[in-house]
């Protein structure tokens, strides 16, 4: 299985502008640029990469620690991630250098520390936190009542 996504850039890095977009549709001539990347913190101006990877990262994260709950016979009535990646200016480039996923969770039947071991395997194993081991990943994980 592959999925796809096309990005086009005009101009140069500073000043130019790119339009990202994957064949759901989702991303459809979506824009994104230096701007809307490093200075327009409100994301209104359009998309960046680091967004993308965020969201990437929190749908597939929640995904698979809903699969270990079903597995376990338990099913969550909520999961709500929210994954915050960190970008810095290392010397002369960028890199990303920190992923913190936040979990609150409404499960019933599930103790808090159960539901930690859990959500710590399913960040091991979901197939985007595998593909960022480069990247320092932390989470912090709340049972909600």
């Amino acid at each position: 299985m592959k999925r796809k996504a096309t990005a086009k850039w005009i101009g140069n890095g500073p000043e130019g502008k790119g339009t990202l977009t994957s064949v759901s549709g989702v991303l459809n001539n979506t824009p994104y640029s230096f701007l809307t990347r490093f200075k327009n913190e409100d994301g209104l101006a359009g998309t960046n990469p680091e967004e993308l990877i965020a969201a990437a990262h929190s749908g597939c994260y929640a995904m698979a620690l809903s699969f270990l709950l079903t597995k376990e016979g338990i099913v969550p009535e909520e999961l709500n991630v929210t994954a915050a990646v960190s970008i810095e200016l290392i010397t002369d480039h960028f890199e990303i250098t920190h992923i913190q996923l936040d979990l609150t969770g409404v499960v019933p039947g599930i103790t808090p520390d159960r539901f930690a071991e859990l959500a710590n395997v399913a960040k091991a194993n979901c197939p985007v936190s595998m593909a960022l081991k480069a990247v320092e990943i932390t989470l912090s994980v709340q049972l909600a009542e």
